[in-house]
């Protein structure tokens, strides 16, 4: 797989970026839908390290986008472009953050047990099994079960998701070996506080957009950014889940939100 995508003629000057780590290709709806409206790049990220994809990120957007730039950053991407965006601050103009996970420790304890307390008890135990499965060291299929735990795990972050059918380019790149490496050294700079130092280092406005029936919570996002940022706006979407734009009742303000943002 290629580290980019691309929609519509360049220039491009709003960039969407994954989630994951190691889920490559999830933001194409996204980025599908907003090229209605203006040309997107959807970079990839195939790096196994955390600088190793800040790296990849800086090197696809100096390549192929138009600085500065917005980027809207998904999930584990909403770090992957704070942390962009403090070390390079001339590269970017506006960060949208989309269901980030929470900037301090304390209010990431709960979150997988929240998912499993919306499951029923036999996706409950597929859960254990695979998570149990994915700590072999010659676990076989481990992409496989990183696709297979991505899909449980959806059903517990949804709250009234729409069924629509995949095109070609929805197809996700699940790597398993990039979610271990980079979400070990990602969740360590959460526990020690560097993640939340980086904000002092952002010069831009940062908007976050967050589901009250997301598992992550949006205190976690709202409070500690809040407290630092001089630039700030937190915008709580009602019944939305983890992902916006797969929700019935979110999806339209979401888009709306994101293309007046963009604009």
């Amino acid at each position: 797989m290629s580290n980019f995508r691309i929609y519509g003629p360049a220039p491009y000057r709003v960039a969407v970026i994954h989630g994951g780590p190691g889920a490559a290709g999830e933001m194409a709806p996204v980025a599908r839908q907003l090229a209605t409206k203006r040309s997107i790049l959807e970079p990839l990220q195939t790096a196994g390290t955390v600088e190793g994809q800040v790296t990849e990120l800086k090197t696809v957007l100096e390549n192929s986008a138009e600085f500065p730039l917005t980027l809207i950053g998904y999930s584990w991407g909403a770090w992957l472009v704070f942390i962009l965006a403090a070390q390079y601050p001339a590269l970017v103009k506006k960060l949208l953050l989309v269901s980030s996970g929470p900037f301090e420790e304390k209010y990431a304890a709960g979150i997988m047990e929240t998912r499993l307390n919306r499951l029923s008890i036999q996706d409950r135990t597929k859960v254990t099994d695979i998570l149990k499965e994915c700590e072999g060291i010659n676990t076989e299929n481990k992409n496989s079960l990183l696709q297979q735990l991505g899909n449980l795990l959806s059903r517990a972050d949804a709250h009234d998701p729409i069924e629509t059918a995949l095109e070609p380019a929805d197809k996700i790149d699940y790597r398993i070996d990039i979610f271990q490496k980079v979400w070990k050294t990602a969740s360590e700079l959460r526990k020690n506080g560097k993640l939340l130092d980086y904000s002092r280092q952002i010069l831009c406005p940062v908007v976050a957009l967050h589901g009250d029936y997301d598992p992550h919570p949006f205190e976690g996002v709202e409070k500690p950014l809040s407290k630092i940022l001089t630039d700030f706006r937190f915008i709580l979407l009602k019944n939305c889940g983890h992902k916006p734009w797969t929700e019935r009742k979110a999806r339209t303000i979401f888009f709306n939100i994101l293309d007046e943002e963009i604009s």
